[in-house]
């Protein structure tokens, strides 16, 4: 009889800050230069050569540990993180141990399946990257190439609160989303700037004790997280059943048949030999510099959801589109200063400007129309001087063309304008009718939801001019005669 297990999952999610140098040298962080050409003494630790504090990656990480309701360390200590790998130049990592910058602070998330909760962090730390190592540019040798190391990083390290792989994928949506706000890091895991490993064990449901950890690296999507942790689980629930038992060890994930795969032997803390970082002093921070860096931080996404949702009164869905990136929240964020139709623009922009901006491959950054322009259109629909359709399938882009032109000019030149008459709507009403005299038995008799049919027909003669409130009335009134 086979078990009942539930998942105890813990991440730790690297997160690349976006200085332009590196976290204790002046070398230049740019991604995409020749290999090994981003180095200097410093980053290779020749002897003789002493690390520096770099103000602005410590400044990027209190934004986060902030955003994220962390403690600040005010006495910042850091350490030496011993182990061999060729990408680490020094033979060591500088990190922080003991002293973490943050404590504490959660995430809440939303997965697609299951319940909303908070996840809760243990820490978030500074340390420098390593560098990277290439297995296929040469048939018999490995290549390292040391740009990457000594990159400012931050480690988010979660408790272990994550009990499914949509969980985990609903954090780490978060996590990217959130610092593509504070503008700390680019968020792309194809790129490595921001990457995660996974802690899975497995228990008896109803069980506390901890089962054997696994860790699982290389992981460069969000859907391959949640992929290499659904296979993880699935694995580790199979052996136990067998008769078997989860060895503890790090583990690489293959995105192409979606299976992990035993590395090496898991090492224990004491194996990497922490101790503290002679020649870097002790970073002090003050409430002032903390609240330096507080003030300077933008509206973040929850509070942009829960502002859209509860005091405009938009949906969830609508809020959650809205602030899915910074640059759609701030240009709606712009557009209700110029109108106080909510809905409306919430409309606009999450279906003709993303439509849009999908079509010609855009960002919303790029998007030549100003808040104020849709404002104007919104206002024309609104004293039904135009009609939705006439707008969104003509004046829209017209307005694209002409960013300058007012909605009202452009109404007039294109003769736009919704006909309110209503001999002319009733005239394109017969004509509709007398094309589809079955359907109109058929609505006759019963088949009521033909109504629509024949009011998008006479919009559509009328070419969007015809008012569609009156027109819905006048073809109703006109069919039930």
């Amino acid at each position: 009889m086979s078990t009942e297990f539930e998942a105890v999952i813990g991440l730790e999610i690297h997160i690349q800050l976006l200085t332009g140098s590196k976290a204790f040298s002046a070398d230049s962080t740019s991604y995409g230069q020749m290999p090994n050409t981003q180095v200097s003494p410093i980053s290779l630790a020749h002897p003789g050569t002493l690390p520096r504090h770099n103000k602005h990656a410590i400044e990027l990480a209190m934004k986060m540990g902030l955003a994220l309701q962390c403690d600040i360390t005010r006495i910042n200590r850091y350490a030496r993180k011993n182990y061999f790998y060729a990408d680490l130049p020094k033979g060591y990592q500088i990190t922080q141990f003991d002293t973490p910058l943050c404590t504490g602070g959660f995430v809440n998330i939303k997965p697609k399946k299951g319940e909303p909760k908070k996840v809760r962090l243990i820490r978030i730390h500074m340390e420098e990257d390593t560098g990277k190592s290439m297995h296929d540019q040469d048939l018999t040798d490995s290549l390292i190439d040391y740009n990457r190391a000594g990159t400012p990083l931050i480690e988010v390290v979660t408790e272990p609160d994550i009990r499914t792989g949509d969980e985990a994928y609903a954090f780490v949506t978060e996590i990217r989303r959130l610092v593509r706000y504070l503008e700390i890091c680019d968020g792309n895991m194809e790129e490595g700037s921001l990457r995660c490993d996974a802690n899975i064990s497995i228990r008896s449901k109803g069980t506390s004790a901890f089962g054997t950890k696994v860790e699982v690296k290389n992981m460069n999507s969000i859907s391959n997280v949640k992929r290499a942790i659904d296979f993880e689980i699935k694995r580790q629930t199979e052996l136990l059943n067998n008769g078997g038992s989860v060895v503890g060890e790090t583990r690489g994930f293959n995105g192409l048949n979606g299976i992990t795969f035993s590395m090496r032997k898991k090492e224990l803390v004491n194996d990497y030999r922490y101790f503290p970082e002679p020649d870097l002093p002790p970073l002090t921070l003050t409430e002032t510099d903390i609240e330096a860096v507080r003030h300077s931080m933008p509206e973040l996404p929850e509070s942009l959801f829960n502002r859209f949702n509860n005091e405009l009164g938009l949906s969830e869905y609508d809020a959650s589109v809205l602030t899915d990136d910074k640059s759609t929240a701030l240009y709606f964020n712009r557009l209700i200063q110029c109108t106080s139709n909510y809905k409306a623009a919430a409309n606009w922009v999450n279906v003709a400007i993303k439509g849009y901006l999908n079509e010609n491959a855009m960002g919303m950054e790029s998007f030549p129309l100003q808040p104020e322009k849709i404002a104007e259109i919104i206002e024309v629909i609104d004293k039904n001087i135009i009609s939705h359709s006439a707008a969104a399938q003509h004046l829209f882009p017209a307005m694209i063309k002409d960013s300058a032109a007012s909605a009202v000019s452009l109404i007039e030149k294109l003769n736009l304008a919704q006909d309110a008459n209503t001999d002319t709507i009733e005239t394109l009403i017969a004509e509709v009718l007398s094309k589809f005299p079955d359907k109109v038995q058929e609505y006759k008799n019963g088949k009521t939801g033909l109504l629509g049919l024949f009011v998008g027909e006479v919009m559509k003669a009328s070419k969007g001019k015809a008012d569609p409130r009156k027109t819905n009335e006048q073809v109703r009134k006109m069919l039930d005669a």
